[in-house]
């Protein structure tokens, strides 16, 4: 699998993969009860199978039905789609990032929220990155 996996799926094959990654583990019919405007089973099926065959789900068997998961860790895959914005969207720049985040916040920050980004950027200072 490539450093950024969601970049060669197609938008149903995302939309499953999200899927997966907010329920957990998941039949065939968990999934088409999360999609909007759900294919047919089978065609949900199908999908499934070639998710595995990409190599970002596989299956376990659970008497007559097969369980869905991911491959690739929630954590890692996070990582990796943080990545992929980042460079198609920020030029890499994790500063033009954070500040598009902090324009977007349709809240003000709270005391805390500022605390904790204050700390992570004392942290990665301390770290020296």
């Amino acid at each position: 699998m490539k450093d950024q996996p969601h970049a060669q799926l197609s938008r149903r094959e995302r939309q499953i993969m999200d899927i997966i990654y907010r329920v957990g583990p998941a039949t065939a019919a968990e999934v088409m009860e999360n999609l909007p405007d759900p294919p047919s089973y089978s065609a949900v099926r199908a999908l499934l199978r070639i998710l595995e065959e990409k190599g970002h789900l596989r299956h376990r068997k659970e008497g007559p039905r097969y369980v869905y998961l991911p491959t690739v860790s929630r954590e890692r895959a996070k990582r990796s789609a943080l990545k992929h914005v980042l460079s198609t969207f920020f030029e890499g720049s994790v500063t033009q990032a954070m500040a598009a985040l902090i324009d977007l916040s349709e809240d003000d920050l709270s005391e805390d929220d500022l605390e904790r980004i204050a700390n992570l950027i004392r942290q990665a200072k301390e770290e020296g990155r």
